[in-house]
């Protein structure tokens, strides 16, 4: 490919800001804007502090300023249409239930990454499950992705439940791959995703993520 074919791909897929409503949640783009900023910082500091995100999503938003660096560098994200994040928040009363992220890992040739952490409010409903499927069908739809890859930690068996539930197939371990929130190299299972892959059928009854 040519260095100006591969530049038109870049621009082609790019991340636009945009709200995507999931009925009861809606997720909003994460930034300054996002919501009142004394609000969306605290929300940024409990969230790195409970467990399991500290575990499994380590977020270094302790104090304000981080969390406000944390925000700053999501509007970054973007602004260059290279990262997509997106706070997801209850439609009734607002409150933070969780995050998801995808980004470029090749922007010209479609490849990207996503990843998601939720607050306990929100575990056991399903959240996690729909916004992965919703920012997927989202970047396979406007951005032109090819392919998204999603890992977690071996020992993160509700991950792994939600990427099967999303359509994520399990490609394979990543031997010690990954230095989680405990300091420790976990061995991580790789799921993907193609564009050309069919839709994921509903969620079966049961735990859900």
């Amino acid at each position: 490919m040519s260095t100006s074919a591969a530049q038109n791909d870049a621009d082609r897929r790019s991340f636009v800001r945009t709200t995507l409503d999931l009925g009861d949640v809606l997720l909003h783009p994460w930034g300054r804007a996002t919501a009142g900023p004394d609000t969306v910082l605290d929300d940024l500091i409990a969230a790195a502090a409970d467990p399991l995100i500290a575990l499994w999503n380590p977020l270094a938003t302790t104090d304000r300023g981080d969390a406000l660096a944390w925000l700053e560098a999501r509007d970054e994200g973007w602004d260059r249409g290279a990262v997509a994040s997106f706070a997801a928040r209850n439609a009734t009363d607002g409150a933070l239930l969780g995050s998801v992220i995808l980004r470029w890992t090749d922007r010209a040739d479609g490849a990207a990454v996503i990843g998601y952490w939720t607050l306990p409010a929100a575990r056991g409903r399903g959240v996690a499950t729909r916004m992965t499927r919703a920012v997927t069908s989202w970047a396979f739809r406007t951005a032109g992705a090819r392919r998204i890859e999603l890992a977690h930690a071996a020992g993160n068996e509700v991950s792994c439940r939600v990427a099967h539930r999303c359509g994520y197939l399990p490609e394979g371990t990543r031997r010690a791959s990954h230095r989680f929130g405990d300091g420790a190299h976990h061995d991580e299972h790789l799921h993907a995703r193609l564009a050309t892959d069919p839709e994921p059928a509903a969620p079966a009854e049961g735990p859900t993520g």
